[in-house]
């Protein structure tokens, strides 16, 4: 690898490393799989450091091969998500949950959303990306990634309903 490869490449990992590891650690039931999934993610960076776009927009493609090496790393295997970042989510769409009851009953709905819809709510409420950026990590338009949010907002409100937890989740479009 030359020089000028290798110098991007390094740029880009000490300008991403964090937030990639914070991906993967949110999604993953023990640290030692995070820390695969990173080494993965960064493995495949550094083999395609020349598909590696400019700017913010390789910390993008980076959540996009990172979610992609997280799927390759479920499969086959049954996945439980945590109740600290169940909390997490529940935190940042309700007001304040009245009690832990009302906190377990919100991470059950969340857990019982379809895989893809917890995604999206995860890129927004753990990652902090709009539905443009959310649409670069899933490879889709933006007007689909903001279809699809819209719905699992919609999704998750329901399933909040039906658990008899009363929170305002915004269902606009990002």
């Amino acid at each position: 690898m030359d020089d000028d490869r290798k110098t991007r490449f390094e740029a880009v990992y000490a300008q991403t490393y964090e937030q990639i590891l914070g991906y993967a650690v949110r999604r993953c039931d023990a640290p030692e799989d995070a820390a695969d999934v990173v080494a993965e993610t960064f493995a495949i960076a550094w083999r395609r450091v020349d598909a590696l776009p400019p700017g913010e927009q390789a910390r993008l493609w980076l959540y996009g091969v990172a979610r992609n090496v997280l799927a390759n790393h479920r499969r086959g295997a049954a996945r439980t998500r945590s109740a600290v970042l169940e909390a997490d989510v529940a935190d940042l769409y309700s007001h304040t949950p009245d009690s832990a009851i009302e906190l377990s009953a919100i991470a059950v709905a969340f857990r019982r959303l379809p895989e893809a819809d917890r995604e999206l709510l995860s890129l927004v409420a753990w990652e902090g990306l709009d539905a443009g950026q959310i649409a670069r990590v899933l490879g889709c338009s933006r007007n689909a990634a903001r279809i699809r949010l819209y719905r699992a907002r919609r999704r998750f409100s329901k399933a909040l309903a039906g658990a008899g937890v009363t929170v305002h989740i915004p269902v606009e479009s990002t």
